[in-house]
C-alpha cells in the first residue's frame, strides 16, 4: 500500500489494479478486494487496467449527474476506456445494501465490482433481454457471492435500493 502527497487517500497498488478508498470501509481488506477484482476481471474477459474508487454518495451523485444526467447517488458506475476501465462505488450504498441483504460490506463491494466489470465488458441489463443477469448469476455462483445486483432489482419499490448505472 502506498499513499500519495499531503491529504492523500489510501491507495492499494496490486498488479494492474488501483483501488482508492475515498470513504473508509471497516472490515474490508484492500489486498483481498484487489485479488477479487483480478479474478472478476479475468472471468468477465476484460483486458487491460481496471481502477476502482470507493467513494461517498456525494461523489457518486456528481458522477451520475455528469455522465448519465441523473441527479441522484447510485451504487456503482462503470467507465469503459480503450484498454480496461474505471469503476466507482458508493460506500454508503454498499453498507446499506449489506445490512439490507444480510451480508458483509466486503461481500457487497465484491457484488458491485463484479457488476461493474460486466458493464465494462459491454453488458447492459437495461437492453440485453436478461443476458447480463444470466452471466452475472453464473459468475456470482462461481465466485461464491450472495445474490446478484440484477436479481435484487425485483425488490418491491419501497425497499428497492438506488439504481446503478453505466457511463458510456
Amino acid at each position: 500500500m502506498r499513499e500519495g502527497g499531503s491529504g492523500a487517500l489510501p491507495v492499494c497498488f496490486l498488479e494492474e489494479h488501483v483501488i482508492i478508498f475515498e470513504k473508509a470501509m471497516q472490515g474490508v481488506s484492500r489486498p483481498g478486494l484487489a485479488s477479487f477484482a483480478r479474478r472478476a476481471q479475468k472471468l468477465a474477459g476484460i483486458p487491460g487496467t481496471v481502477d476502482i474508487m470507493i467513494a461517498g454518495d456525494r461523489r457518486l451523485q456528481e458522477l451520475n449527474r455528469r455522465f448519465r444526467k441523473k441527479n441522484q447517488p447510485t451504487d456503482v458506475l462503470s467507465f469503459p476506456h480503450g484498454d480496461g476501465g474505471d469503476i466507482a462505488i458508493s460506500a454508503e450504498i454498499a453498507r446499506q445494501n449489506a445490512g439490507r441483504y444480510g451480508h458483509s460490506p466486503a461481500a457487497e463491494l465484491k457484488i458491485l465490482i463484479l457488476h461493474g466489470m460486466l458493464h465494462l465488458a459491454g453488458h447492459d441489463h437495461e437492453t440485453d433481454n436478461g443476458r447480463m443477469a444470466r452471466v452475472e448469476a453464473r459468475l456470482r455462483a462461481q465466485l461464491k457471492l450472495p445474490s446478484s445486483l440484477i436479481g435484487r432489482a425485483c425488490v418491491p419499490a419501497a425497499k428497492k435500493p438506488p439504481q446503478h448505472g453505466r457511463s458510456r
